[in-house]
């Protein structure tokens, strides 16, 4: 069957921990990127720095009200035991939400394309999108063209990466006729990453979430890589 979610909501609970492989444990914070902007309420994830404006990208078949929603990101602190403490910490960005509704999640359902069929996916396959440049984001479809630059190195999504300095790599970039977009570094790097839906109970959309797979599924987790909540 195709992959199956985990239980999100303990990557949002700080001080959740988890072993990450046999010589690495880690520890969950949530940090607040930003709060987008969605116009149209349809949502874009992808990497900004291969697709935005390429117009090769298109939105989530689900959309949501048009609105201001926050966005989150589960940040993992990962250590060495034994080993000596770093002048930074080793930071990666374990999952990114887009928070529809401030709500418990009843169930998770992949967020699809247009043309996609869960039906088609093998053992533990998913539909993602592929980052080519370590970056992942959520954007209104509308915002497609405002940021112009991007591809050429250049403009908002640029400057606003490289001003993170030392803290987590999330960050919130501004472009033109009021569009904005939230950015974060996915995981590991490149790769191809599942983007959820959460549901409520009543049907509705809770939330968008990218899971970047620093935190191991349960799967996993009879390699001794468990997760742990505070």
């Amino acid at each position: 069957m195709p992959i199956t979610a985990p239980d999100y909501s303990r990557y949002f609970a700080d001080g959740t921990s988890f072993a990450c492989g046999r010589d690495m444990t880690g520890t969950l914070s949530a940090v607040r990127v930003g709060e987008l902007a969605l116009t149209t309420g349809q949502v874009v994830a992808c990497d900004p720095f291969v697709y935005l404006g390429s117009g090769d990208v298109e939105p989530f078949t689900v959309a949501v009200e048009p609105g201001r929603y926050a966005v989150d990101a589960a940040v993992a602190t990962l250590v060495r035991p034994g080993a000596e403490p770093e002048s930074r910490p080793h930071t990666r960005v374990a999952a990114v939400r887009l928070v529809i509704r401030d709500v418990e999640v009843a169930g998770w359902e992949l967020a699809l394309l247009p043309g996609q069929d869960p039906a088609e996916l093998g053992e533990e396959e998913y539909f993602g999108y592929g980052v080519d440049a370590g970056t992942g984001c959520f954007y209104d479809a509308s915002a497609e063209n405002a940021f112009p630059g991007t591809q050429e190195e250049e403009g908002a999504v640029w400057a606003a990466m490289e001003s993170v300095g030392h803290g987590p790599d999330v960050f919130m970039a501004q472009g033109e006729d009021g569009h904005n977009l939230a950015g974060f570094t996915s995981g590991w790097g490149d790769g191809s990453y599942p983007t959820w839906i959460g549901r409520a109970a009543d049907g509705s959309v809770a939330c968008f979430l990218t899971d970047f797979f620093v935190v191991p599924h349960a799967a996993e987790t009879e390699t001794g890589a468990g997760v742990q909540a505070p």
